[in-house]
């Protein structure tokens, strides 16, 4: 390990978490047998691998090379942990925003295909700012913290022209106003108007079964590597990797088969604009 060791960030939780899951998944090394190969203490890779400790690409690269991982994926999780440590938007911590965020937003500009599942609420990647104004303020967030929030939200929707990305919306979203009434229309005009610019937007009826389905989270998956999934918490967010993340790959097709189509989900969120106009 380096003799400069930095304090472990939240990225280092990620990569101890995946750097785990290829342990007990893809070899038969007990912890103390991988430590012992990579001449560490137990309590050294113990501390690696639950993101206590910093590790760096170079780490990475050593311990893909004892456990014998397959050159493809090996380079795509070295390149990962490169990515997050090069300099970037996301390196640099922004005052009120939660350090997993930048982690979040790394994986995003990697991954090929995003699914984001919302019970109520628009997705964050999908949102206008005036909306996710509405709903920070009603979180508790200061408005210094909103306009810091905003400002890395909407560098993360940049990214989404590059990736395949489809967000299953739970129909309370489209029903629940943030701010005002004006808003959510707002909003919901900006969804149909991202459809038309490809992104797959379908709406999950309340009366559809959605058991297993009670939270909010986003599958990222990746060309050459395992996918990874993010819970989003009140004040930060969690990544799971590989056995924990299967649930949600079944989810997800769980969410294809019971969710209108972007061509049906576009007609409700036009004629729920039409009832709420004429209401006025």
């Amino acid at each position: 390990m380096p003799n400069q060791r930095r304090a472990p960030q939240a990225r280092d939780r990620a990569l101890g978490a995946q750097l785990k899951a290829i342990r007990t998944q893809q070899t038969e090394l007990s912890l103390e047998a991988a430590a012992e190969m990579m001449r560490w203490s137990s309590a050294t890779m113990s501390r690696i691998e639950n993101g206590k400790r910093h590790i760096s690409a170079e780490d990475v690269a050593s311990i893909l090379a004892v456990y014998r991982i397959p050159m493809d994926q090996r380079g795509a999780l070295i390149r990962r942990a490169k990515a997050i440590d090069e300099p970037g938007w996301w390196s640099r911590p922004l005052p009120g925003v939660p350090e997993e965020l930048g982690v979040l937003a790394s994986y995003e500009s990697e991954a090929n295909v995003l699914t984001d599942w919302s019970v109520n609420i628009v997705p964050g990647l999908l949102q206008t700012y005036e909306y996710a104004k509405a709903y920070m303020l009603d979180k508790g967030t200061s408005i210094e913290d909103i306009e810091m929030a905003w400002m890395a939200r909407l560098r993360r929707q940049q990214g989404l022209s590059k990736v395949e990305y489809t967000a299953y919306i739970g129909e309370a979203a489209i029903r629940t106003p943030f701010g005002s009434a004006e808003i959510l229309t707002e909003q919901l005009r900006q969804l149909i108007e991202l459809t038309k610019r490809g992104l797959g937007i379908r709406l999950v009826s309340q009366h559809a079964p959605c058991a297993g389905l009670y939270h909010s989270w986003l599958l990222l998956e990746f060309p050459d590597s395992p996918p990874i999934a993010h819970i989003e918490l009140l004040r930060g967010g969690v990544f799971l990797h590989d056995p924990e993340v299967e649930h949600y790959v079944h989810q997800r097709a769980k969410l294809h088969k019971i969710a209108l189509s972007t061509t049906e989900s576009r007609d409700t969120l036009r004629k729920l604009i039409e009832r709420r106009e004429g209401k006025r």
